[in-house]
């Protein structure tokens, strides 16, 4: 088990301050945890970063791997035929490879939010019905607040570091 020393530990971040509007506070807190999780990830060390610490698997590098194919198919409208192998990266992707491709997934989804300012609206998605702005924003916080929860831990059993 790693030990933390006091280098390892990093302040929480505190929840962001953000206007009153609706749009504001979702896409606040959306944004919060996508600089959370991707934290999580930058700096942890090869190969344990892609070394399942839990029987089912799951690594630090897959969740943020995974997060970015949600991203692409709630707000770009990508299909994912197997949601499963999106916890799974290449032995080649390195974890800049895996950052950068979520950080492109998460300004591309913004730009498509940037246009949409009515939160009843779908979130254009042809050809399949589209949730709307309002349930889209909604299921990313708690897609990336469940899955920062699991980086969370499994950071600190890598190495040690803990805080957001």
């Amino acid at each position: 088990m790693p030990t933390t020393t006091h280098r390892d530990r990093r302040r929480d971040t505190p929840p962001p301050s953000t206007r009153s509007s609706e749009t504001e506070v979702l896409r606040g807190f959306l944004d919060y945890l996508r600089a959370s999780i991707a934290a999580k990830v930058h700096g942890a060390p090869e190969p344990r970063v892609r070394t399942a610490a839990v029987p089912s698997g799951t690594n630090l590098l897959g969740l943020l791997n995974h997060l970015t194919f949600v991203e692409r198919s709630i707000f770009l409208g990508e299909d994912v035929i197997d949601w499963q192998a999106t916890f799974h990266v290449a032995p080649t992707d390195s974890v800049a490879d895996v950052l950068s491709r979520y950080r492109e997934a998460v300004q591309r989804a913004n730009e498509v939010l940037d246009g949409r300012t009515d939160l009843a609206a779908p979130v254009t998605r042809p050809p399949r019905r589209a949730p709307s702005v309002r349930w889209a924003l909604t299921h990313m916080i708690e897609e990336t607040g469940r899955h920062a929860g699991h980086a969370d831990i499994l950071r600190e059993l890598i190495d040690g570091a803990t805080g957001r």
